[in-house]
């Protein structure tokens, strides 16, 4: 007698198998991700522990992180330093200037006398366009004249010997007190009268190259002192010779100085004009 066929019994569970498989798939994938990211994190560390260890070195900025660096050795903190800018030296033209400025000081400060020094008849100071000669009013000109005094002409000659052949600006300056007499109407025609009376002396002493120096007057519009005092007033009336430090190579040259008074050139007469003056 044949034993009887039970029905097949369906596994609903198998299912399990693929999932287990999966599973153990994508927790490989994460170990993954998270090893290569441990990785990442560690550059990051080292990237900002040598930044911060600039920033701190140099004081740019307070420290935000307070990760320590990967590395204690003192000679890999400071490899991981970034070495100093060094300053730019100065170029041999600013350096020959500045040379030459001292030597003109310690020969102008020979020739001239220690009275004339002690009355404040000639100063010298550095200006950022060179060296500056100041000739007081009180030393070489009358009130209200662009003559220079008799007695005051050995100091001007004195100044004019120890001058470099270079570009130099004469610059005449006067105080705030209005002037209107028949020879001269402002301020602006005495200050420009007596800076050329200079440049014309020095030009005559072979001091200056003619196409090296110019006359400018700029009235009471460049004061060194307060003009609400007598004191002041006298130190703003002078005349200013002001040594030009050299151009460096390839600068453009320099805009004329607006405040410099130009003749004008006589245009052509008219036809109509012409008629009119005969």
């Amino acid at each position: 007698m044949s034993k009887k066929k039970h029905p097949e019994h369906v596994n609903h569970e198998r299912w399990l198998v693929s999932y287990a498989d999966f599973i153990t798939l994508l927790f490989a994938f994460f170990v993954v991700l998270f090893a290569s990211g441990q990785s990442d994190k560690r550059k990051q560390v080292l990237l900002a522990s040598s930044m911060q260890a600039a920033f701190d070195h140099y004081g740019v900025f307070d420290p935000h992180s307070k990760t320590p660096p990967l590395s204690t050795d003192p000679d890999a903190m400071q490899r991981a330093m970034p070495s100093p800018l060094a300053l730019p030296l100065p170029t041999l033209a600013q350096q020959t200037a500045k040379d030459a400025a001292n030597h003109l000081r310690e020969v102008i400060g020979k020739q001239i006398t220690d009275r004339q020094l002690a009355d404040g008849a000639i100063s010298i100071h550095s200006s950022p366009e060179g060296l500056v000669i100041s000739l007081r009013e009180a030393g070489f000109f009358a009130s209200g004249s662009a003559d220079v005094r008799d007695e005051s002409l050995p100091a001007l000659k004195s100044v004019a010997a120890a001058l470099p052949h270079q570009a130099m600006r004469v610059e005449g300056h006067t105080d705030n007190v209005p002037i209107h007499t028949a020879q001269f109407a402002t301020n602006w025609e005495l200050s420009t009268a007596r800076a050329a009376t200079v440049t014309r002396l020095l030009i005559m002493q072979r001091s200056a190259d003619p196409t090296q120096i110019s006359a400018a007057g700029y009235a009471e519009f460049h004061p060194v002192a307060s003009n609400s005092t007598e004191q002041g007033r006298t130190q703003n009336r002078r005349v200013d010779i002001n040594l030009l430090n050299p151009a460096p190579i390839g600068a453009p040259p320099l805009a004329p100085d607006p405040t410099v008074i130009k003749t004008a050139e006589p245009s052509p007469a008219t036809p109509a004009a012409t008629a009119k003056k005969r």
